[in-house]
C-alpha cells in the first residue's frame, strides 16, 4: 500500500506543479501555507536545524530556510516531487537539502542525524498506517530538547461530508458526518484520477490508501514514544476552500460562515524530547 501511495504521488506531481492551487508561477508565497500561530509556536529558527517530513514540493520547507534555519532538510518518498522541490529551491536561491525516503526509514536515509525541529502535517498523517511507529521514528530524529510541530487536518474534518446545496431548506443544511473519526478499521482504498488541486486528471497510478487517526491516537503515540506534549491547538481555519460555503478569513485562509457551527478543522500540536 505504501508503494502504491508513492507511485500515486509521483503521478500527482506534474498536475500539482502546473496547478493554480500551488501557485508555483509566483502567484503564491511560502507564507500562504502557514497559519499565523505557527511561527509563534515554533519560535525563532535562527541557528536551528529543521527537518520537514513528507514535504512534497517543498513549498513549506522553503519558509524555514527563509526564516534563518541553520540547515533545512525536506524528506519525501516521491522522487518526482523532490526533483521539483530541488528545482524550486534552486530557482529561489535557497540552500535546502532534499532526501528521498519513506518516513519510516528516515533515520537510515538521514545517516543518523538529529534535528532541533521536526515539522510535518497538512495531509501527512493520513498516509501513515501506524502512528506509534511514526512517533518512535520522530523521537529518534530529535536532539534532546528538540521539538516536533504537527499542523494537521483535524480528524473531525476528515469525518465530514461536503456541504449540501446552500439553497436547500435550513433544516437540511450543514455538514454531514459521513466517515470514521476513529482509527481501527484499516486502510481506505481510493481509486480516482482526481487530486485535490485544479488541473487535468492524474495519468498513471491512481490508487492510493489512507488511514484514519483520531486526535487521542496521535497524542498517545507521541507520549508513548517519550515525548512531552506541551501545546495542542484546534482552529476553524483551513488553507484552502474545502466546502462550498466557506468564506475568506482575515489572514486569507478559509472558515465556515458564522451561521454554521464552529468546529475544529485543523489542529496544531507541539511536543518536545526531554
Amino acid at each position: 500500500m505504501l508503494r502504491a501511495n508513492q507511485e500515486n504521488w509521483d503521478a500527482r506531481t506534474p498536475v500539482h506543479v502546473a496547478s493554480d492551487f500551488y501557485g508555483l508561477d509566483g502567484s503564491r508565497t511560502t507564507d500562504d501555507w502557514f497559519a499565523p500561530f505557527e511561527w509563534d509556536d515554533l519560535g525563532p529558527l535562527e541557528g536551528r536545524d529543521v527537518l520537514h517530513l513528507q514535504c512534497h514540493l517543498g513549498t513549506e520547507t522553503q519558509a524555514f530556510a527563509e526564516r534563518g534555519a541553520a540547515h533545512t532538510v525536506g524528506l519525501d518518498f516521491s522522487g518526482a516531487a523532490l526533483a521539483q522541490a530541488r528545482r524550486l529551491a534552486a530557482d529561489g536561491g535557497r540552500d535546502i537539502e532534499f532526501v528521498q525516503s519513506d518516513v519510516h526509514r528516515a533515520a537510515d536515509a538521514l545517516g543518523g542525524r538529529r534535528f532541533d525541529v521536526v515539522y510535518t502535517g497538512k495531509g501527512a498523517l493520513c498516509y501513515l498506517p501506524d502512528l506509534s511507529r511514526w512517533a518512535q521514528v520522530v523521537a529518534g530524529l530529535l536532539r534532546p530538547g528538540g521539538l516536533l510541530y504537527v499542523v494537521e487536518f483535524h480528524p473531525l474534518l476528515n469525518s465530514l461530508g461536503a456541504n449540501p446545496d446552500p439553497g436547500r431548506a435550513p433544516e437540511d443544511a450543514g455538514l454531514l458526518l459521513t466517515h470514521d473519526y476513529l482509527e481501527g478499521r484499516g486502510a481506505i482504498r481510493n481509486d480516482t484520477p482526481h487530486t485535490y488541486t485544479d488541473g487535468p486528471p492524474v495519468e498513471g497510478a491512481t490508487t492510493s490508501y489512507e488511514w484514519r487517526h483520531g486526535l487521542g491516537e496521535t497524542v498517545n503515540a507521541l507520549v508513548g514514544a517519550g515525548l512531552t506534549v506541551d501545546l495542542l491547538r484546534e482552529t476553524d481555519l483551513l488553507p484552502w476552500k474545502r466546502f462550498a460555503t466557506m468564506e475568506r478569513a482575515e489572514n486569507g485562509w478559509w472558515r465556515l460562515p458564522p451561521e454554521e457551527p464552529r468546529v475544529p478543522l485543523l489542529f496544531a500540536l507541539r511536543a518536545t524530547r526531554p
